[in-house]
């Protein structure tokens, strides 16, 4: 036989394939009503065993490990199937909807926003570039930002959650699991770090540093080439810079930003000392309720999965076959369990299509728990 009439064969059988698929699929289909009116749960391992058990004697050694293969896809694809209708009409499925079945609102121009630290911090920077007239209250801390937003003292939060050089801002993400806000907004914001002391100073007779852990970080490289100098963390960068200008300490610098000299009259030592030029840093805008904004391309969610091989993979697969982008997935260690994470995932997708709205459904039935953060614009 020539490779046309063996490719015909192929193809008469592809045809037989696609057939069979689809009843078998129509068959998941009154599975998945039947699961839903007698509340059972999808995943069933002893079933799949059992199948797979016949596809390896049907098969024989030869094709086993290939059936075996395609089998589990087809059980990823039933298991994802029956998942989407048994999360139609749930209240997770009707608040997804709620969000987003609203037209998208014009981002605000003024607003209460919180910051952690004080005037001049990258915070303070992020929120000008977010709106035209933020009226900007300061907190202690992070955690500081979360509760203002939460308690509606503040509408925005302003926060660091990612950096170029130095990576994720890890506390950050842990407070995203235990409080319940939504992102609405992000930014990248490029970033400078200026040495600064009191005017004067020579950078010989420095002798303490301090800043933010991230930014010590994104400038190791020139903190390397100092001798007999204390580096130490602080909450802020700005609050660094005012410790410094109210200390009238001659041996102490801080790295901040360049806003911070002017404000806190303080003189650059050294300019741009980040350890690359192309420094950026993400800040995400919070809020206490869910609201997508005009220009939304961008969803962040977070997912506790069964610590079992293959379900990272299965999610993954899942998030393929819809067609978004994932742009960003961060891991996390879950404190109070042995070698157990969360997963933090940043995709791009239309948010108002039923595939979205399906996905966002199916995924939050996936894990053990799920929370969508929201869906927004990250301004560049």
């Amino acid at each position: 036989m020539d490779l046309e009439a063996l490719r015909k064969q192929i193809d008469e059988i592809d045809t037989e394939m696609c057939d069979l698929f689809a009843q078998r699929m129509k068959v998941v289909t009154d599975i998945a009503r039947y699961k839903k009116e007698n509340n059972m749960v999808v995943y069933h391992p002893s079933r799949a065993r059992n199948v797979l058990h016949n596809v390896s004697k049907r098969l024989g050694p030869e094709f086993e490990g290939y059936g075996r293969t395609l089998y589990h896809t087809i059980f990823d694809l039933s298991e994802s199937y029956q998942t989407r209708v048994l999360a139609e009409d749930s209240d997770f499925f009707n608040k997804i909807k709620a969000v987003t079945s609203v037209p998208p609102a014009p981002f605000p121009k003024r607003a209460s926003v919180a910051c952690a630290g004080c005037e001049g911090s990258y915070a303070h920077l992020a929120s000008e570039r977010l709106l035209d007239l933020p009226e900007i209250m300061y907190m202690n801390n992070f955690e500081g930002v979360f509760r203002a937003v939460s308690s509606g003292l503040c509408r925005f939060g302003v926060l660091p959650i990612e950096n170029s050089i130095a990576g994720s801002v890890n506390a950050i993400y842990d407070l995203l699991s235990e409080y319940n806000v939504s992102i609405v907004r992000s930014v990248r914001l490029k970033v400078d770090h200026s040495l600064l002391a009191h005017p004067g100073t020579k950078l010989e007779e420095i002798r303490e540093i301090y800043s933010h852990q991230q930014a010590i970080s994104q400038c190791s490289d020139f903190l390397s080439t100092l001798k007999n100098v204390r580096i130490i963390p602080v909450e802020n960068t700005a609050e660094a810079a005012r410790m410094i200008a109210q200390s009238g300490d001659r041996t102490k610098a801080s790295l901040s930003s360049r806003l911070c000299a002017e404000l806190y009259h303080l003189q650059p030592l050294k300019s741009a000392v980040q350890n690359r030029d192309n420094n950026y840093t993400r800040f995400i805008c919070i809020s206490s309720e869910p609201q997508i904004y005009s220009g939304a391309d961008r969803t962040s969610i977070m997912m506790v999965i069964p610590n079992r091989p293959g379900t990272l993979f299965r999610i993954m697969s899942r998030l393929n076959a819809t067609g978004v982008n994932l742009v960003k997935l961060e891991s996390r260690h879950i404190p109070e369990r042995e070698f157990e994470y969360r997963f933090y995932f940043d995709i791009e997708a239309s948010v108002y299509s039923e595939e979205f709205l399906s996905l966002m459904c199916e995924l939050n039935e996936c894990g053990e728990q799920f929370k969508y953060f929201g869906t927004y614009a990250e301004i560049i």
